[in-house]
């Protein structure tokens, strides 16, 4: 059975007004290989998950700067059940916006306890949750003056790495929305899908804010995923 897209939810893969995409994108029709023994079979992703890999903000010995926040929900199907045991990863900016990576060079500070990246596994009711920071905007040269929205990267995995799916989760109300070509690129219906919803009952007292997003894989109200061939 060939299951359908949902219209109007993904980007085009060729967005110019997000530059890199014409140098990104395929300029031939995908060739479709048959699936073999080692697809199928795997690598089996249930490795161990660390006691901190939830908590970003406890992987170092000292307290990361900026805002705790806690980013949780549930990962669906198109009909609305839980799908448990998902690997969810995360990667993201610090608070002021800086990757923690060699090739982010921009001049704002790296964070010692800060790393910027953590997974979970899913519960039998398709929950996760993570306790992180709130991060910051940063410049990305795709334009004049252009500035990228706080986000936060996530990644889902299947039973195998062939079964992976790329996202973005973005907060409320951020008024960089109306300027960030990547944010833009994804049709207006399917946009709010990528923003999270301050959740006052999930934040904890004297600790954190709390943000909910729930992940569709597929339906009419999927989120919005990176393309695999982008």
């Amino acid at each position: 059975m060939t299951y359908a897209l949902p219209r109007d939810t993904h980007p085009p893969l060729d967005s110019p007004e997000y530059r890199s995409t014409g140098l990104r994108h395929p300029t031939q029709p995908p060739v479709l290989l048959p699936q073999r023994l080692t697809e199928i079979t795997g690598p089996l992703l249930h490795g161990q998950i660390g006691p901190n890999d939830h908590d970003l903000t406890r992987q170092h010995g000292g307290e990361p700067q900026g805002q705790r926040i806690v980013v949780h929900g549930r990962v669906l199907d198109s009909d609305g059940r839980p799908v448990p045991d998902t690997l969810v990863e995360v990667w993201q900016a610090n608070a002021a916006g800086r990757y923690a990576h060699a090739r982010d060079t921009w001049p704002a500070p790296l964070d010692p306890n800060f790393s910027g990246g953590g997974r979970v596994v899913t519960s039998s009711l398709g929950e996760y949750s993570f306790t992180t920071i709130k991060p910051g905007a940063y410049p990305w040269g795709n334009h004049h003056n252009a500035w990228r929205p706080a986000h936060i990267h996530f990644s889902l995995f299947g039973r195998a790495f062939t079964q992976r799916l790329v996202t973005q989760m973005y907060f409320p109300d951020d008024p960089l929305f109306a300027y960030d070509p990547i944010y833009r690129s994804v049709p207006e219906g399917a946009r709010t899908r990528m923003v999270s919803a301050f959740d006052m009952d999930a934040t904890q007292p004297d600790r954190a804010l709390a943000f909910r997003w729930d992940i569709v894989l597929r339906g009419s109200g999927q989120t919005p995923f990176e393309d695999a061939h982008a």
